[in-house]
């Protein structure tokens, strides 16, 4: 393969133009307060055109558009702009799970988690744990894409193996798996969130029953399907195409140093584990003792004052957010206890700082995408554009199966251009959950099918947030390789995920199993 070569075949020119597309879009913030005054537009233009729709959550309720420019209106705009940034789903549940991820992260835990797992595997065996890992470090938000494809890529050197391959499984695991995992995390919680909003505008009842875990038993069952396809593609199509790899002579970044630097852990590192470990052991015992005993708290009484015997529709099951928090900040302190890290309260206090400093994009972009979801939801317009785009698939007879690979190849298109998982489902949730949940499709499945999309095509996107990186840690090994060459690399994982990926869906769907905890298929309305 030639690196250094510009390609003008059909291919590379269609990278060109999603790359020059996409850098004309505007910023994610910019966006949505395009999408906002948009949303106010439409809404006077609709209302004083009469539309309106037959509520499908309501017999006999007639919907009409809301004017929010008329004085009645834009009094709302102005009222509402707080309520509308403080009380956007997401905001507040990403913001406490990343209080304890963040803690867990910056004492060193996650790094030494994923090095020690990534070490402690057969070499027969390590492109497989590569993948694995990086599917199971979305746990930890975007840790996974600083630490494993630079680890990856001095395993490989350090085994005499193309690095760029080992890069190329790690990077295909976390940003091609993000969506997958054994564990739940802040995107589930930020995900399901945007997805409630989404089916309040049709049945506000069942948002409120939805839960963090409304995807847990295929994401978890995902990540065994895409360990085996990401550990084929690796071995048997891209690490093959890259050939032979051969070290510059003068080993100016001193690869072979680093490559036999990562070959063990650190005594501190492994003690720190090791406790951490316990931690956690204890910790989970102690949340157990809440929710597993007939009487326990957390399963809080049924109508009738007695206690559940379900956990399901419990208070467990509501506080999973801050109990997912804890279960990573207790663990980080003992780490960082341990390998001196964390040295007293301060430091866990700076951490938890840095890292509500490194959300402040998050933060502004809540704040717009805040105004345009209120917009939505009190202009009407989101069950005006349920009612008619369920009405116009009906009468193109795109249901079933059919509807929901379309649906995913739209999203797949669109993540070329929108890199942001958050960025993208606050923008189309409104619009295709009440949608499909109009046709029969519940909001749990709707979001699954976003989630194999948007993580299958991640990894030969662009204007995906952490390809540059990728590709300077690339440069490291190859100093000519470019956006071209790296998405030549992710192309067949990205075809490889998808495909199999969109199979199991389909499978999933047909024989009519839950996506998660009382999630099911089919809307039941």
């Amino acid at each position: 393969m030639e690196n250094g070569k510009k390609n003008h075949g059909f291919f590379q020119k269609f990278l060109d133009f999603v790359e020059w597309l996409g850098n004309k879009l505007p910023h994610p913030v910019t966006l949505f307060a395009i999408l906002a005054i948009l949303t106010l537009v439409a809404s006077a233009i609709f209302s004083m055109s009469g539309v309106t729709v037959e509520h499908p959550g309501e017999d006999n309720e007639t919907v009409a558009v809301t004017n929010l420019l008329n004085a009645e209106g834009i009094s709302y705009i102005f009222e509402s702009m707080t309520d509308n940034f403080i009380n956007f789903a997401p905001l507040g549940v990403v913001l406490v799970t990343m209080l304890g991820i963040g803690v867990a992260e910056r004492s060193g835990l996650i790094g030494a988690v994923l090095k020690g797992f990534v070490l402690s595997i057969p070499k027969s065996l390590i492109t497989g744990g590569l993948v694995f890992a990086g599917i199971m470090s979305s746990v930890a938000s975007d840790a996974g894409y600083v630490v494993l494809p630079p680890l990856g890529a001095l395993l490989y050197l350090a085994l005499g193996r193309h690095p760029l391959a080992g890069l190329a499984a790690a990077f295909a695991g976390v940003s091609g798996g993000f969506s997958a995992n054994l564990l739940l995390s802040g995107t589930d919680v930020m995900l399901m969130e945007l997805s409630a909003a989404g089916a309040a505008v049709i049945d506000p009842a069942y948002a409120e029953s939805m839960n963090v875990a409304f995807n847990w038993y295929f994401i978890a069952t995902s990540v065994f399907l895409l360990t085996l396809v990401g550990w084929f593609v690796s071995d048997k199509i891209v690490e093959p195409r890259l050939g032979a790899f051969k070290l510059d002579e003068n080993d100016e970044n001193n690869t072979l140093a680093d490559a036999e630097e990562i070959q063990t852990l650190r005594p501190i590192e492994k003690k720190g584990m090791v406790w951490a470990g316990v931690s956690i052991v204890v910790s989970l015992i102690l949340a157990s003792l809440l929710v597993v005993l007939p009487n326990s708290p957390m399963r809080g009484p049924d109508e009738a004052g007695n206690y559940m015997d379900t956990i399901i529709q419990s208070p467990f099951m509501s506080s999973l957010v801050p109990i997912i928090a804890i279960l990573f900040l207790i663990p980080g302190i003992v780490y960082g206890m341990v390998t001196k890290s964390i040295k007293n309260d301060k430091d866990v206090a700076n951490q938890m700082s840095d890292t509500m400093a490194s959300m402040g994009m998050f933060i502004v972009l809540a704040f717009a995408a805040g105004q345009f979801v209120a917009y939505f939801t009190e202009s009407n317009l989101g069950i005006v554009i349920g009612v008619y785009g369920a009405q116009i698939l009906d009468s193109l007879q795109l249901t079933g199966i059919p509807l929901i690979i379309g649906f995913m190849l739209v999203t797949a298109f669109i993540n070329l251009f929108i890199g942001s998982a958050s960025a993208k489902w606050a923008l189309m949730a409104p619009i295709f959950v009440p949608i499909l949940m109009q046709l029969g499709y519940s909001p749990e499945l709707t979001t699954m099918a976003y989630r194999v999309a948007d993580s299958s095509t991640n990894i030969i996107t662009p204007l995906m947030t952490y390809f540059a990186i990728i590709i300077a840690f690339a440069q490291k090994y190859d100093k000519n390789i470019g956006i071209g060459t790296l998405i030549s690399v992710m192309l067949p994982y990205s075809i490889c995920f998808f495909i199999f990926w969109m199979i199991m869906l389909v499978i999933w769907t047909l024989l009519g199993l839950p996506l998660g905890p009382d999630s099911p298929i089919h809307y039941p309305g």
